[in-house]
């Protein structure tokens, strides 16, 4: 009899869809995803995105899902408190699940989770990709540490999505036998031919030999978007072609606009693009650029990195050591450090062929961060856990 499988989400989320109906095509695992949350286009708005809108991929087709009964005062994803489900026990008490998958403990709805599968007997995994380079003061840090010294040691077993993630959890006392990395994945992407890459640039008025370095996310503080747009006019003050597109939106917007025109910079602003659309962007692009000072993984790399773009990436962002070899994949830069981002940006436009050639890497290395690999490893540590 196959084993049924919960996964606990807090809301259909674009990057997980095409995991879980490459989960529900194996034979072995039973698995059902139960959401906490059903994101309106409010919602998308307030999580930094700037605009209202629905995603215009399939999010719920392909897999089994249900939505649990949400009774938050002001349900969201944002807040800690906007996901209240305290059915879950019930469900796990009159359903019996063999194992229960959550994906983070940022929200009340997982800890009821943990909480009921502790309360059930029913095996809990929880996968995240948080890590210890985040900048956290140093009573957040001791405040934390009893906490996560107690339950992340109780639970059956620990997915970290990669290197600094794996690191988290052994920190907070993970026994290492139930530690099992399964990578973040994204969807096979589209492919743009060379007439597309043209006419793509002409619409966002790129110049036909610029070295374009794309900033794909919310336009808010933690991604640094105005960091982008200073190396970039630093650049092109060294009389270097490039330019620089910016396809998202957000808070900072206005204050990106002006920030722009003040030191000429030469840069483009697609607005809010859908996930369909972004697949443009990286056409367009010869190099990501992902400059945050607060990021634990950076699903934008992975998609930019499997459309054959190399990646620039500060050194606080959470995917750097897995999917980054200096000069192979791309560069790392310290994060807030304009001059060194420059630099990095000089090299690829100052090296013919360097961006296509470490594209060309960064393709290859996707391959060990696929939709089918992320499901085999979730699978294999499910079995790992309760057995087959």
């Amino acid at each position: 009899m196959r084993k049924r499988v919960a996964i606990v989400d807090s809301h259909p989320i674009q990057y997980h869809a095409h995991w879980y109906r490459e989960l529900a095509r194996r034979p072995e695992f039973d698995f059902e995803v139960l959401y906490s949350h059903r994101a309106s286009p409010a919602d998308q708005a307030k999580s930094g995105f700037g605009v209202e809108f629905e995603w215009d991929i399939p999010l719920l087709d392909g897999y089994r899902h249900r939505f649990l009964r949400n009774v938050a005062k002001r349900p969201g994803v944002t807040e800690f408190a906007g996901t209240d489900t305290p059915e879950i026990r019930d469900i796990l008490v009159r359903e019996r699940f063999d194992a229960v998958v959550v994906s983070g403990w940022h929200t009340k709805s997982y800890w009821q989770t943990i909480r009921a599968c502790w309360q059930t007997g029913t095996a809990v995994m929880a996968r995240s990709d948080s890590h210890l380079h985040t900048g956290r003061s140093m009573l957040k840090r001791a405040l934390k540490w009893p906490l996560y010294r107690y339950f992340i040691p109780k639970l059956d077993g620990c997915l970290p999505v990669g290197t600094w993630s794996r690191e988290y959890f052994l920190h907070y006392g993970a026994k290492p036998e139930r530690v099992f990395v399964v990578p973040h994945c994204v969807p096979e992407p589209s492919r743009a031919s060379a007439a597309d890459k043209v006419a793509l640039r002409e619409r966002w008025g790129i110049p036909a030999k610029a070295t374009v370095f794309l900033f794909a996310g919310k336009f808010i503080p933690r991604k640094q978007p105005r960091d982008f747009i200073r190396a970039i006019a630093q650049a092109a003050q060294r009389n270097i072609a490039v330019h620089g597109l910016l396809a998202g939106d957000g808070p900072l917007r206005a204050e990106m606009e002006t920030l722009a025109a003040t030191l000429r910079a030469p840069v483009s602003f697609t607005g809010f693009l859908n996930q369909t659309a972004m697949a443009d962007a990286y056409a367009a692009a010869d190099v990501l650029a992902l400059p945050s000072s607060i990021e634990t993984w950076g699903l934008v790399a992975n998609e930019a990195m499997a459309c054959g773009l190399p990646c620039m990436l500060s050194d606080r962002v959470g995917c750097g050591p897995d999917l980054i070899t200096r000069g192979e994949t791309g560069f790392v830069f310290p994060s807030g450090d304009v001059d060194a981002m420059t630099d990095c940006i000089q090299e690829f436009a100052g090296t013919p062929g360097l961006a296509a050639r470490m594209g060309a890497a960064a393709k290859k290395r996707m391959e060990a961060h696929s939709t089918q690999y992320a499901a085999d490893r979730l699978c294999q540590a499910i079995a790992a856990i309760i057995g087959n």
